[in-house]
């Protein structure tokens, strides 16, 4: 059997350490090729491919991104695009597709397989929010990442007196956010799940201050104020109709530097979050995925993904994966809130 493997979306730390799985097992137990697609779905829409064994996957373990490449292309959007992937796989003569990827890429696999594709789904996602599975590989490592770098902003923010916000990645969930922020022992925390009270904030802010300690504000890029709008760049929507946020942490320290009197800095952490070498936990997070899912393909099991249920990796169906977004429970964030202030 020849298999085709792409990877799509944003890049992810665990990314390769899936491909090494899949073409590992692929190979030495079931006797598998692969084929690698280029750029997300570019790949199988315009032939872009790549050679993908064993000497391949040497050694790309560690190492962050993606050796396949990725993009945001969606093939449902271009003209007679789901022809050309049917064309393109059938000339390479591959009998199934490993879809390695967030929402959107889950989500045009699931479209696919309605109409007939052979494929099996990873799931991807630094935010965590994919229905499903416990947990994305990626996410341990943007945790790890974001807690170390308000570790480091707690000694500026006290020798300086300041107001320091850290803002990071989370789009509609906050739990890169509230993960972070609990174990950087932040004073406050902003979800998008919780719209928050600017007063409320202040009178947390001031309440530090108090006790002479200088505030850290963990926020998520997506996070808003009651009766406010997402903060967002003057950027077209990429080809899944996203906007592009930015802005919510220097918002904050205006309003909150206005509002205290004392002065504030934004840190936004961005693309730091999700580059880089993946933490020991999503390395075997990522692997065992990449494991269970060549599993899939030798059993025909299309239409489906990987999950992490408990400490077992399971089967689930595409759509549950899609279907609805994995968001922070108000249980959770209520949890945070007693450290507030």
């Amino acid at each position: 059997m020849r298999v085709g493997v792409l990877t799509g979306g944003g890049d992810c730390p665990g990314l390769n350490a899936v491909i090494r799985a899949v073409v590992r097992r692929g190979v030495q137990e079931y006797g598998f090729e692969f084929v690698g697609f280029r750029d997300g779905w570019k790949g199988p829409l315009e032939g872009l491919t790549m050679p993908l064994n064993v000497d391949t996957v040497r050694g790309i373990l560690p190492r962050g991104g993606t050796i396949l490449g990725s993009s945001r292309t969606n093939p449902i959007k271009v003209d007679g695009g789901v022809e050309q992937i049917k064309k393109n796989m059938a000339d390479l003569g591959l009998s199934a597709l490993i879809a390695i990827g967030g929402e959107d890429t889950l989500g045009v696999a699931t479209a696919l397989t309605d109409v007939g594709f052979p494929v099996v789904g990873v799931p991807k996602t630094i935010d965590n929010d994919l229905s499903g599975t416990d947990y994305t590989f990626g996410f341990d490592t943007a945790v790890t990442i974001a807690t170390e770098a308000m570790d480091r902003l707690h000694t500026t923010a006290e020798s300086h007196h300041r107001i320091l916000i850290c803002e990071v990645m989370g789009r509609h969930a906050g739990w890169i956010a509230l993960h972070s922020g609990m174990a950087a022992g932040a004073n406050v925390i902003l979800i998008p799940e919780i719209p928050f009270d600017l007063d409320q904030v202040v009178g947390w802010v001031n309440s530090r201050f108090e006790t002479n300690y200088a505030p850290i504000i963990c926020v998520a890029e997506g996070a808003l104020p009651r009766d406010g709008e997402l903060m967002t760049k003057n950027a077209p929507l990429d080809a899944f109709g996203h906007v592009q946020l930015a802005g919510i942490g220097e918002w904050l320290a205006k309003s909150l530097e206005e509002r205290t009197g004392h002065e504030a800095r934004t840190t936004v952490l961005g693309h730091i979050q999700r580059g880089g070498t993946p933490t020991a936990f999503d390395r075997v997070l990522a692997t065992r995925f990449g494991l269970k899912a060549i599993e899939l393909v030798k059993d025909g099991a299309w239409g489906t993904m990987v999950g992490l249920q408990g400490t077992d990796i399971v089967r689930v169906p595409l759509g549950v994966a899609t279907g609805t977004l994995k968001t922070v429970p108000i249980s959770r964030y209520e949890e945070a809130t007693s450290f507030f202030g």
